[in-house]
């Protein structure tokens, strides 16, 4: 008797953990699923009396790339994914190279360092925004092209700073491994490049998809650095504006169409990638 009580109690436990986890999933999933029928309804304008669209169409999506008279999505995505691609490439390539260091060496000013950056980490980026949109300035970033490039160094500039997940990561590789690639003849750059970052595959994705994602989405930079550059938009710029009162009525379905679009390349580099959170370490020392 006792056997099936406790079979029986496992049976409610499990039907009430399932029960709770797809009412989690559906309330995670609801907002998702709003967007993408919005992305697909016909009917215009943010106020509706139905859930579900009364009609389809694919209009929305080819207004984003066929009406730029006004909005220029296109222009403001490719402005996005080169600035997300050249920031995610520097961001990462700073913070791994000072995680490993801080990680691995032993130097002067190495404590002082870590808490400084510790005690900073715990103020937001954009209180530091006006500062440094007049540092851009100064320096002729603000304008044209250039501004392209003033926002690859406001994404990428600060990245070492949040050194702390990699290098607690890098730790747990033994440093038995550098002293017998040393024995070997390599440098520091041969370890690092060739096996301490191919024993780190988790971190180093973890790290290209944070550093991709933030300037993907942000909208503080962009629109303090971009001003009144329009050429120069990115997707979060484009997509606030779509949601501006003289433009909400005709571009608020196109807003949910953008919206799915710009999650499709985030979610495909996250199915690319997801392969290789492993831990890396597996296989590296043997006993």
């Amino acid at each position: 008797m006792k056997t099936k009580s406790a079979k029986q109690t496992r049976l409610i436990n499990n039907i009430i953990v399932h029960v709770v986890l797809a009412v989690l999933a559906f309330i995670w999933v609801f907002p998702v699923l709003w967007v993408v029928m919005t992305s697909f309804r016909a009917e215009k304008g943010s106020y509706v009396s139905t859930f579900f669209p009364k009609s389809y169409t694919l209009d929305n999506y080819i207004k984003l790339f066929t009406d730029t008279t006004l909005l220029n999505f296109p222009k403001m995505f490719m402005n996005t994914l080169i600035v997300a691609i050249f920031s995610c490439l520097l961001s990462t390539f700073l913070l791994l190279s000072v995680s490993y260091c801080l990680s691995r060496m032993r130097f002067k000013m190495r404590k002082p360092y870590m808490n400084m950056a510790m005690v900073l980490g715990l103020f937001p980026g954009f209180m530091s925004m006006i500062a440094v949109y007049f540092i851009l300035k100064a320096v002729g970033l603000t304008e044209g092209n250039l501004i392209r490039v003033a926002l690859v160094l406001c994404y990428s500039g600060g990245a070492a700073i949040g050194f702390q997940v990699a290098k607690g990561f890098f730790d747990t590789t033994p440093y038995a491994i550098d002293e017998a690639a040393m024995l070997d003849g390599c440098t520091r750059w041969q370890i690092f490049t060739k096996i301490t970052l191919p024993l780190s595959k988790p971190i180093v994705i973890y790290t290209i998809l944070t550093s991709f994602i933030n300037p993907w989405v942000d909208f503080i930079f962009a629109k303090v650095i971009c001003r009144a550059n329009a050429d120069q938009y990115t997707v979060a710029i484009g997509l606030w504006r779509m949601l501006e009162k003289e433009y909400i009525d005709n571009w608020y379905t196109c807003f949910a169409a953008g919206a799915v679009l710009i999650s499709i390349p985030i979610a495909l580099l996250f199915l690319k990638l997801q392969k290789y959170y492993v831990n890396g370490t597996n296989g590296a020392v043997k006993g």
